[in-house]
């Protein structure tokens, strides 16, 4: 018997069968198409694609019947009063459609919480109820305290970016160097060509707020001047890096919370994570820190799925 989960986020449609041992037995993603030179998708190009995609995915899981104990799906981006997205509809109503005609339970939660629980089912449980997270994607920069609960997280949101998220900025600046829309995986790539360290953008920190406004203007300059690209690709790395590394090592120390869970597509990111590995774990800070796997960094239905296991009676 199997657990269905549905991702229906802002660049991606993804779908995932687990087994009650919480192990993948099939999934499917399809990121959604963004024409070359665009920087992203108003919702409802985004939704639309959904739709086409969806079942296309469904399909591809083969014959469910008689197979399924609950449908779960991410239906709004956070687990706070007024949180929505358009796009996150396509999955909540195929959810609904597919657990009424199965006659098993549809069940809910939030995207940011797939994220966390991906990020959890892919690097390891965080052992401790109580952690840290951070949350990095085109949508969010988010600093976040984690406490677990029987149905999913208590999330408290301890900081974020004043202006430009963190895949905003890749990507925006990824753009301008001519990489693909999304830029993450181009950018990294570049970046691995960097051969001037002095390079660099500003890392702005308020508390545990970051801003990314300021170094992207810095970025479109340096671009405009001419400079390398894989240098300004390695500075951009180095920037998220580096502000990061500012608002957790504030948090660690005002919270006491020493375990760090880094999720969310710009968490691929090699470079940024070896660097956070470096200097929270091996610069007296004490920190330990935990991430998704690559996979299940960027967006997908694993952590829904699971999430769905877990509040199954």
């Amino acid at each position: 018997m199997y657990v269905l989960g549905i991702d229906t986020s802002n660049y991606t449609t993804s779908v995932c069968l687990i087994d009650e041992a919480g192990q993948i037995v099939q999934e499917q993603r399809q990121l959604l198409a963004v024409e070359q030179g665009e920087r992203g998708l108003q919702q409802s190009a985004a939704l639309f694609q959904h739709v086409q995609n969806l079942p296309v995915l469904i399909e591809r899981l083969g014959d469910l019947t008689g197979k399924l104990r609950a449908v779960i799906a991410s239906t709004r981006p956070r687990r706070l009063e007024g949180s929505y997205m358009p796009v996150f509809t396509t999955g909540s109503g195929m959810g609904r459609a597919l657990a009424a005609t199965h006659g098993v339970p549809f069940l809910e939660t939030t995207h940011q919480e797939g994220h966390i629980a991906a990020g959890e089912g892919s690097a390891g449980v965080v052992p401790a109820d109580h952690f840290l997270a951070v949350h990095l994607s085109g949508g969010t920069t988010d600093l976040l305290e984690v406490r677990r609960l029987a149905d999913g997280y208590n999330i408290a949101e301890l900081g974020t970016s004043t202006d430009l998220h963190a895949g905003q900025f890749v990507d925006r600046v990824g753009v301008a160097l001519g990489l693909p829309f999304p830029a993450g995986p181009h950018l990294e790539t570049l970046a691995r060509q960097a051969s001037d360290d002095e390079v660099t953008l500003p890392s702005p920190v308020d508390g545990y707020n970051l801003s990314l406004a300021g170094p992207e203007t810095a970025a479109m300059r340096l671009i405009e001047a001419g400079t390398n690209p894989a240098d300004v690709a390695r500075a951009v790395e180095r920037c998220i890096a580096k502000g990061l590394e500012k608002v957790l090592r504030k948090a660690v120390q005002e919270k006491g919370v020493k375990s760090l869970l880094i999720v969310g597509g710009v968490a691929a990111n090699l470079y940024i994570r070896e660097r956070l590995v470096y200097r929270l774990e091996h610069r007296a800070v004490g920190a330990k820190l935990y991430f998704a796997l690559p996979k299940y960094s960027t967006d997908n239905a694993f952590g829904v799925a699971r999430l769905g296991l877990q509040l199954l009676p």
